[in-house]
């Protein structure tokens, strides 16, 4: 059978600042602002200000804080670590790896190498190795949060819901952890088991903690829409792709089993485009085929995750 095309890339945000496409442009916060480490040969207050720069998402200015301490000669395994972390974000894992791998001999850094290298791998699809690698993780260091999150991620690829649930309420309890990001990582897990109501609830609230999360209000829309209420998913305020919205209710239409509603919503979501509309055309045709076929349960949708 065809797989239903999402209208939503997934988008798992794992890396050092907040993780398959990043949903941040790690330079799109236009000119630096970032002071200059407290002495150059202090290689921890460099490191303080690039981690700060990091949990901020202020990219820009991490990497001109770690381009200073390079320049001043300022080196540690922490900054090396630091720098991995800033590749990770920018989406450049060979270099993320490399980073990671060349202080993981460090004891001081090793559980942080040990994370940065287990997203990167994640993110490139080596699910395996990526197991491996966040496990020993959060073995050394229980409060690493962004490891626990992609433990999470791992396990519902392997539908081990006992166990990436754990990981969730891990990541949870971890001091400094997004609470935003996680919940919307476990709404998703709830999601794919098909248990809507708790998948709404952890969306829900994951946009309380972060309303600008723009994953958990797609993911919460699909939630919705899956349940039929399509109106309520269908609403849209300033800034939304209608188009996409209603393409993406018009898919939880169709893995609802809801066929006439599909039709009318994909439609919808072509015209409401005003040019050809790739995703929302194959999501037609194949909304089409699969009512021919009537009994036929279509496939999970791609759905945003962070």
């Amino acid at each position: 059978m065809r797989r239903l095309v999402g209208g939503a890339a997934l988008a798992l945000i794992l890396t050092a600042a907040a993780a398959p496409s990043l949903a941040f442009n790690p330079f799109g916060h236009g000119k630096s602002h970032a002071p200059a480490p407290a002495a150059a040969g202090q290689a921890g207050d460099a490191a303080t200000a690039v981690r700060q720069a990091l949990d901020e998402r202020r990219y820009v200015d991490a990497a001109d804080l770690l381009a200073k301490a390079e320049v001043t000669n300022v080196k540690s395994a922490q900054l090396t670590c630091l720098r991995g972390e800033l590749f990770l974000a920018r989406g450049d894992f060979p270099d993320a790896l490399a980073a990671f791998r060349s202080v993981a001999g460090d004891p001081g850094q090793r559980a942080r190498a040990l994370e940065g290298e287990g997203l990167a791998l994640s993110l490139t699809g080596k699910s395996d190795d990526a197991l491996a690698a966040l496990g020993e993780a959060t073995r050394l260091d229980k409060s690493l949060w962004r490891a626990w999150n992609g433990l999470g991620r791992e396990y519902d690829t392997r539908r081990d819901w006992k166990k990436s649930q754990a990981a969730y309420m891990a990541a949870l309890a971890a001091p400094g952890g997004d609470a935003a990001i996680v919940l919307n990582n476990r709404g998703y897990s709830h999601l794919l088991q098909r248990q809507t109501t708790e998948a709404a609830a952890d969306f829900v609230a994951a946009l309380a903690k972060d309303p600008g999360l723009a994953a958990a209000r797609t993911n919460l829309r699909i939630t919705l829409a899956i349940e039929g209420q399509y109106a309520r998913a269908a609403v849209t305020g300033v800034g939304d792709d209608r188009a996409a919205v209603l393409n993406n209710v018009g898919l939880a239409a169709a893995i609802r089993g809801d066929y006439l509603e599909a039709d009318k919503l994909l439609a919808e979501a072509i015209e409401a485009r005003g040019q050809f509309y790739a995703r929302a055309s194959d999501n037609l045709a194949l909304a089409k085929e699969l009512e021919a076929r009537a009994g036929d349960i279509p496939p999970t949708p791609d759905v945003k995750r962070r």
